[in-house]
């Protein structure tokens, strides 16, 4: 769970401090939430001090061993929204349980991640914790497991144990140490604490049920040795917790009330639940206890959200890091363009579900897209540059033109820039010989600049390999856009230009899909194998000169090309460089 946190979704219109309207409807576990209210469960409850507690306490349990991806997103808008949604709280815990993959780098950027999304767990009365604040505690619960005989110290190899354990069609055996009496166990899991044991000698295990048809229940190591220094403990431990003995005590501890799981811990559940329940006799808690439950994570199509195999990309130098924007991660989504709003308009629109599915990534840029519609400001960018060259403009003059900063806002003002002799077209919107059904500038053909004039094309010039190396036109100076006489002209043709002499030069980074398989390792595949190799081109591209100011961060609807947004690492102010975020249109599949 520490490796592969839970999804799910927020009600992003919900007041904060009031229950959804009708949160049976949206997913089962508000359903749950909805059935715990209306019985009372939690409503008793009070903290140490005496006050009463929410009646709905969630978490988000990252284990800070790599960079969140956007499985983790989803995650962090359930657990918080849930929360915020039934005036609740949610505290953001870091399972910090094995010190060998573990550092404080992932501690920040983990904290980074949250609240760029918009949460924060001081707003909900919750509070930032580690696991490793409970270290003393956990120790006090495996003692007392010892001494009540529900825990014992096995001394096996780790192969014996692997072997003795069984498999899902024969039992397992029981350890030769597993009746050890409870003193004995006890002495030496001090004396594992002491530091008398190399790392593997001893590990404590419970004692339940060696033929359990559940593997999980077939006495599960709790404590290993770990001769490793912590993050934030240093080296005062060198026996640690294992993930599933620590999770059920750091929920209870911390009173939570719905532990939120992907479906692969559904298995788990039961060690879970026997876990409190016997440090519920012990006095250690009271009830009622946590309670687990577990829905799909997320599969995203033409994506990989496997810490290892994101691990490979980075330190093959497959991408350019975990910032990568074609990177699944928090941080690569983030500097693709992505906002906090439209990763919780993903997660709200594919919801929580029993079963699991795969979502595709056309969902997610989905959301993007509309998002951004209604606030990126518009600009103009010549991607794949040609000349065009008005042979009747004067020479040394200019002209302004006018455009809306935001077509459907016309509250939000207007941008101006100039046109002049010499523009920069896009390629592609010239050709010498036209196929059928093609409006756009070829030799006698009249097309309007758009905000600009009317102009008909005359010739090409070409290099002595016959390449297109500039068109010219002339233009009609009674048919500039927002003019009477624009009105005398009917053309079928529309482009985007500017001006040569007065566009700023950028750096456009045109990424893609990583992957051009939309299931890369699905089935055994060798996911570098799927790998698009058109998923970043480096372009040098020409810009209306109102984008010159932007700073890292600020997104633009490039007209006809997409989103973009202004590099958050590499942009400065006055040269700024673009990542494209997403096109304008879904162009897969089709």
């Amino acid at each position: 769970m520490s490796n592969d946190p839970k999804s799910g979704k927020p009600d992003t219109k919900a007041d904060a401090n009031a229950p959804s309207p009708n949160p049976a409807s949206s997913n089962f576990l508000r359903g749950i939430i909805d059935s715990d209210l209306a019985s009372g469960k939690h409503a008793q409850r009070k903290d140490q001090s005496g006050q009463p507690l929410p009646t709905v306490i969630t978490r988000f349990p990252p284990e800070p061993n790599g960079y969140l991806h956007i499985g983790h997103a989803k995650s962090i808008c359930l657990n918080f929204g849930l929360a915020r949604d039934y005036a609740g709280r949610c505290n953001l815990r870091f399972d910090d349980t094995n010190p060998t993959k573990e550092e404080q780098e992932y501690v920040d950027t983990i904290i980074d991640s949250v609240q760029w999304l918009g949460f924060d767990w001081q707003d909900q009365g919750g509070e930032l914790r580690f696991a490793s604040d409970y270290f003393d505690q956990f120790y006090a619960m495996a003692e007392y497991l010892i001494t009540a005989g529900h825990a014992y110290v096995d001394s096996q190899s780790a192969d014996d144990m692997a072997k003795n354990r069984g498999n899902f069609s024969e039992p397992g055996k029981n350890s030769p140490f597993r009746d050890r009496p409870a003193e004995e166990s006890l002495d030496l899991f001090r004396r594992m604490k002491a530091g008398e044991f190399k790392d593997g000698e001893h590990i404590v295990r419970a004692k339940i049920d060696m033929a359990s048809p559940n593997m999980n229940m077939r006495d599960p190591a709790i404590y290993r040795i770990r001769h490793a220094h912590h993050h934030r403990t240093g080296d005062k431990w060198c026996v640690y917790p294992m993930y599933d003995f620590a999770h059920p005590l750091e929920d209870a501890i911390e009173n939570v009330t719905h532990s939120i799981c992907t479906l692969e811990f559904q298995d788990h559940r039961p060690f879970y639940d026997w876990v409190l329940e016997r440090l519920a006799e012990g006095g250690f808690f009271t009830k009622p206890l946590p309670n687990q439950y577990e829905f799909a994570r997320l599969n995203l199509t033409y994506a990989i959200t496997s810490k290892r195999k994101l691990l490979q990309l980075v330190e093959e130098n497959i991408v350019d890091g975990w910032d990568d924007p074609r990177m699944p991660t928090i941080v690569g989504i983030r500097r693709r363009g992505y906002t906090p709003e439209a990763i919780q308009l993903f997660a709200d629109r594919i919801g929580v579900a029993k079963a699991d599915s795969w979502i595709d990534m056309s969902i997610l840029e989905g959301a993007l897209r509309d998002d951004l519609d209604e606030k990126a400001p518009r600009a103009i960018a010549v991607l794949r540059p040609l000349k065009l060259i008005i042979d009747n403009f004067p020479e040394g003059e200019t002209v302004e033109c006018t455009a809306p900063v935001h077509p459907h806002h016309p509250e939000r003002g207007s941008r101006n820039f100039p046109i002049s002799k010499e523009l920069w077209i896009e390629q592609e919107d010239f050709m010498e010989e036209p196929s059928k059904g093609y409006f756009r500038l070829f030799p006698g053909n009249k097309v309007r600049l758009r905000y600009g004039y009317v102009i008909e094309c005359v010739g090409a010039d070409k290099d002595a390999n016959g390449n297109i190396t500039a068109v010219h036109c002339t233009y009609f100076p009674d048919s500039k856009s927002g003019t009477e006489g624009a009105n005398n002209y009917k053309v079928k043709g529309n482009i985007h230009w500017v001006s040569a002499a007065h566009a700023l030069e950028a750096e456009v980074r045109l990424y893609d899909r990583l992957f051009s398989d939309a299931n890369p390792d699905a089935g055994g595949k060798d996911f570098k194998q799927a790998l698009n190799p058109n998923s970043k081109e480096v372009i040098t591209a020409y810009l209306e000169q109102g984008v010159s100011s932007a700073k890292p961060d600020d997104k633009f609807q490039f007209e006809r090309h997409g989103y973009f947004v202004a590099d958050r690492v590499d942009s400065k102010e006055g040269k700024p460089v673009f990542n494209r975020a997403v096109t304008l249109k879904d162009g897969w599949g089709k």
